[in-house]
């Protein structure tokens, strides 16, 4: 079988594959949030609320069905890509995502662009330098973001350049006081270029900087140790040996040669690194108070909002699981030695 057909197959399996593994999350969603303590009625009414108003709110939500019976309105549901109604709030599932998303969606891409720059540069400095004390400090600094809690650095980054030194804002995504940038895309960035007005996009940058920073350099570790262990090897190849005995500078061996190898690995870590930004997303918006859809996902677990905690998880399981695929393909494209 031949390269190509071989990688339609695999993406043919993939996309097969992909509404059973939603189903799945959608399932274990389920099944846990009613096996978690507290009831979505006392959280609306309140627990001295009269038992007569809360059988009737409870019959009116349809939580009085048997589990069965909810289970099945539920895949219905999603099966007509219905992901309900919000306990708490009254609106459509899928117009809190469409509110809360982008925000959400420009935290993560300027948090990952952050991450690929630093943890790219460092991975390239230390691996070209090896046994020698930048190495060290490459080393300590990928410990130093894999063991640094998220909402820790957090709360220090804005103790430290929001509160005492304020630079930074805090506690929102645009100043109240002014008018936020309008547009098709909620993409606050993207709505501002489009309408031409470069000073709402510069506010918008100002205020992403400090959540952004925070999320990009914990998750930079990942790429820093993922090109500097790769480099290091791609490094003693015999293709590099020959590169030098050919009197090739170093730096062009290292940037042209050596690098473009040492970055497949960073492609198949992008998947792998989306869900740990989904994760971190959620303690960072919480710390940092950012309307996004990880936010609000905080709030309607806290509010036992099962529509919307089911919404939002399939939603962001979708983005995963199609994120993931996407991944392989341009991985095989990049790297023709892979064969499914």
């Amino acid at each position: 079988m031949s390269r190509s057909s071989s990688l339609r197959y695999y993406v043919l399996a993939r996309l097969l594959l992909a509404p059973l593994m939603l189903w799945t999350i959608a399932t274990l969603v389920f099944l846990l949030l009613r096996a978690t303590p507290g009831d979505p009625v006392d959280v609306i009414l309140g627990p001295r609320a009269p038992q007569a108003v809360k059988d009737a709110l409870r019959s009116q939500l349809g939580l009085d069905k048997s589990l069965p019976v909810q289970y099945i309105d539920y895949f219905l549901k999603l099966v007509r890509l219905d992901l309900g109604t919000s306990l708490t709030q009254g609106d459509p599932v899928t117009k809190i995502i469409h509110d809360f998303f982008p925000a959400t969606v420009e935290l993560a891409v300027c948090s990952m662009a952050i991450a690929l720059l630093v943890g790219v540069t460092v991975g390239i400095l230390t691996a070209s330098r090896p046994n020698t004390p930048l190495d060290t400090a490459g080393r300590l600094f990928g410990i130093f973001t894999y063991s640094v809690p998220l909402f820790w650095l957090g709360m220090v980054f804005q103790l430290i350049f929001a509160v005492q030194l304020g630079w930074f804002p805090q506690g929102t995504r645009f100043p109240i006081t002014q008018p936020a940038p309008i547009g098709p895309t909620g993409l606050y960035m993207l709505d501002s270029l489009l309408s031409g007005n470069l000073s709402q996009f510069f506010i918008t940058l100002y205020y992403l900087a400090l959540p952004s920073l925070t999320l990009g350099i914990l998750l930079s570790g990942i790429f820093e140790r993922i090109v500097r262990v790769n480099l290091k090897q791609t490094l003693q190849a015999d293709y590099v040996e020959a590169a030098r005995a050919r009197g090739i500078p170093e730096t062009r061996i290292l940037l042209a040669h050596a690098l473009k190898n040492a970055l497949i690995p960073v492609i198949t870590i992008l998947g792998l690194t989306l869900a740990a930004m989904l994760g971190g997303a959620i303690l960072t918006e919480v710390t940092f108070s950012w309307p996004g859809l990880a936010s609000r996902l905080y709030r309607a677990i806290s509010a036992r909002d099962y529509p919307t905690v089911q919404g939002i998880v399939v939603f962001f399981a979708a983005i995963v699981v199609f994120a993931s695929i996407a991944i392989d393909i341009l991985n095989a494209y990049v790297d023709p030695r892979i064969r499914y």
